[in-house]
This record gives C-alpha cells, structure tokens and sequence, in this order.
C-alpha cells in the first residue's frame, strides 16, 4: 500500500513541476526584434492552428485558437516563432 501512496506522489509532483514550466515560459527578447502580430499568425497557422486571437503575455506572443478540433492557448517565442508553453 506504501508503495502505491509514494508512486502516486512522485508522479503527482512531476506533473505539478511540468504545469510550472509551461505556465512561467519567458520571452526575454527586445520589442524591436519582434515578428509582427501578422507574422506570427502566418506561423501559427503553419503550424496548424487555426487562430482566434492573439495577444501578449510575459513578453511571448499568446495564440489562442483551435487545433485538432481542440481549444489552445499557446506561447510563442516572439522574434523566433517557436512554441515555448502552453496556458
């Protein structure tokens, strides 16, 4: 039984510190070297969401939109483009 508790613990924690990391992604990257807005759609779109909104948040671009039939918000790099976390 001991050992049931103790694994249900440590998987908890992990996800825990997962959820932690996606939700702290920074951008740390000066406002001039920023894609546009439209840019980062063009490539959110490439990427395979269909995008509703965008917005900023802790300097990243965030995405909100569908994907696979499926409700995201996502972060993205905003001079580079790529997927650094979800909300």
């Amino acid at each position: 039984m001991k050992k049931i508790v103790v694994a249900t613990l440590l998987i908890s924690a992990s996800f825990a510190g997962i959820a932690r990391a996606e939700s702290s992604a920074s951008c740390d990257v000066a406002k001039d070297k920023w894609m546009t807005e439209d840019a980062m759609k063009a490539k959110a779109t490439e990427l395979g969401f269909d995008v509703r909104q965008i917005k900023v948040e802790n300097g990243c671009y965030e995405v909100y939109g569908i994907k696979d039939g499926n409700k995201v918000e996502v972060l993205f790099n905003p001079e580079t483009g790529i997927q650094v976390g979800e909300d």
